[in-house]
C-alpha cells in the first residue's frame, strides 16, 4: 500500500471530496482521500437530494463568492456528463416587523454591492408571480432568477468518482486516529497504516475537532441535529421546479424556514434552520424532532397550505457552526501544513468552491478567491465571551 502523498484530504462529504477532486486535478495520484464512514453516508451533513444554491446571500463576504460556486459545481458537470445544478429561481421572504425588512434588506443591499440582479417585491407580488403562497400583506421578498438546488447525494458521488478517475485514492470506514506534524509535513494515523504527507486538508464538519485536537487546538462549533420533511402534496403539478422556486422565510429566532420543489422524491421537501437541539456527533439520536415537526406544519399551513400532505419521511442531519455561523477557511497557526474548512451549517451550495480553495491553499498556499472574513482569528474564535448568533 502506498504510505506517502502529497496531500491527505481527512473528511470526504460535500467539501471533502470536492477538495480531493480539485486537488486531484492539480496533483493526480499524490491525493488521499480519508473518510471515517462509508462514502455517502447519512450521519453528517452531506446528504440527500437536493440542497439550496443562490447567488442571494445576507452579507458582501459571500456575494463575492456565490457566482464562483456555480462555476465550480459547472467544472465538474463538463467533466463528468452528470447534471448537478437545477435552476428555479429562489426567494427570501421575511414578514415586516417594527420598520423596514431587516434580512430582506440585507439580501438585497449585498446583492446590489455585487451587481447581481434581483427584484424586491411586496406580498402581493410574490402571490402573483406564485399563487401557491398565501402570504400576509405584511410580508416583503426578494427574488432572484438564478437560485435553485444541486443535488448532494449526486455531487459527492461526482467528485469521488471524478478524484479517483485522475489517481487518487480515497478510503471509506477509516477515521483518523492521530495527526502528527513533521518538519516537512504531516503523518496521519489510521488503523490501517500511517500516511504521510506535505499538506493535510481537515473537512471533517461536526468532526472537526475530533482531527484539530490531535494537534492541541479546537474551535467553538455548536453541533445540532436538523431535520427535513417530505410531503406527498397532492398538488404535485403547483410544485414542479418549472412552476415553484426555492425559498427560505427569514425569521427571529425558530422562525427560520426553508423549502424545495419537487425533485428527488415525489414531494414536496421543507425544514426549520436551527430548529433542532445541541447533539454530540456521535451519541445523535437520527430520530424527528416533534417540536421541530409542528412547528415546520404550522408555518406551511399558514403560508403554503398546498405544499402539505401526508408526510413520506422525516430524515435528520448535522449542522456544525462557529459562534457567527461564518464559515473557517484558513492554515493552522504555526502548522501552514494544516488547512481547516468548517461550513458553518450552510456551506453545500459552496462545496465546490470551497473545495477548489482548499486544493488552492494546499497546492499554492494561497486562494484567489476573497476568504479574509473567514479565518481562525476573528473574535467568534478568539472571544470566549461571544455570543453566538446562527440567525442569517
Amino acid at each position: 500500500m502506498k504510505i506517502s502523498y502529497e496531500y491527505i484530504v481527512a473528511g470526504c462529504g460535500g467539501i471533502g471530496s470536492a477538495a480531493a477532486y480539485w486537488l486531484a486535478r492539480a496533483a493526480g495520484g499524490d491525493v488521499l482521500g480519508l473518510e471515517r464512514f462509508e462514502l455517502g453516508h447519512v450521519r453528517g451533513g452531506s446528504q440527500d437530494h437536493s440542497r439550496i444554491i443562490r447567488l442571494s446571500y445576507h452579507a458582501p463576504e459571500y456575494t463575492a463568492l456565490t457566482p464562483h460556486t456555480y462555476e465550480a459545481y459547472a467544472a465538474a458537470e463538463e467533466e463528468s456528463g452528470v447534471r448537478l445544478v437545477w435552476k428555479t429561481g429562489g426567494l427570501d421572504l421575511e414578514h415586516v416587523r417594527d420598520g423596514g425588512p431587516k434580512f430582506v434588506n440585507l439580501y438585497a443591499s449585498a446583492m446590489r454591492e455585487a451587481g447581481i440582479p434581483q427584484d424586491e417585491l411586496s406580498a402581493g407580488e410574490i402571490m402573483e408571480r406564485y399563487p401557491q403562497f398565501r402570504l400576509h400583506p405584511d410580508v416583503r421578498g426578494v427574488y432572484q432568477r438564478d437560485g435553485g438546488l444541486v443535488d448532494a447525494a449526486r455531487a459527492n458521488a461526482v467528485h469521488i468518482n471524478l478524484a479517483r478517475a485522475r489517481g487518487a485514492t480515497v478510503l471509506d470506514n477509516t477515521p483518523v486516529r492521530g495527526v502528527r506534524p513533521t518538519a516537512d509535513g504531516v503523518e496521519v494515523v489510521t488503523d490501517i497504516a500511517t500516511f504521510s504527507a506535505r499538506r493535510l486538508v481537515v473537512t471533517s464538519g461536526a468532526w472537526t475537532n475530533d482531527i484539530l485536537r490531535h494537534v492541541g487546538m479546537t474551535l467553538p462549533i455548536t453541533v445540532t441535529e436538523e431535520q427535513v420533511t417530505y410531503f406527498q402534496s397532492p398538488r404535485l403539478r403547483d410544485f414542479a421546479a418549472d412552476r415553484f422556486p426555492i425559498w427560505i422565510w427569514h425569521g427571529e429566532g425558530r422562525d427560520c424556514f426553508y423549502g424545495f420543489p419537487v425533485y428527488g422524491e415525489v414531494a414536496t421537501k421543507a425544514g426549520q434552520d436551527v430548529g433542532g437541539d445541541v447533539v454530540g456527533a456521535d451519541t445523535r439520536t437520527f430520530e424527528p424532532n416533534p417540536r421541530a415537526a409542528a412547528d415546520l406544519r404550522r408555518f406551511l399551513a399558514q403560508n403554503i397550505p398546498d405544499f402539505l400532505g401526508p408526510e413520506l419521511y422525516t430524515k435528520t442531519c448535522l449542522y456544525d457552526m462557529p459562534p457567527d455561523r461564518n464559515f473557517v477557511v484558513d492554515t493552522l497557526p504555526g502548522l501552514p501544513q494544516i488547512t481547516v474548512i468548517n461550513g458553518a451549517g450552510h456551506a453545500f451550495k459552496f462545496a465546490g468552491l470551497l473545495g477548489r480553495i482548499a486544493s488552492e491553499l494546499a497546492t499554492e498556499g494561497r486562494t484567489r478567491f476573497p476568504i479574509e472574513a473567514f479565518t481562525l482569528n476573528r473574535p467568534a474564535l478568539t472571544e470566549p465571551s461571544y455570543e453566538p448568533a446562527f440567525a442569517m
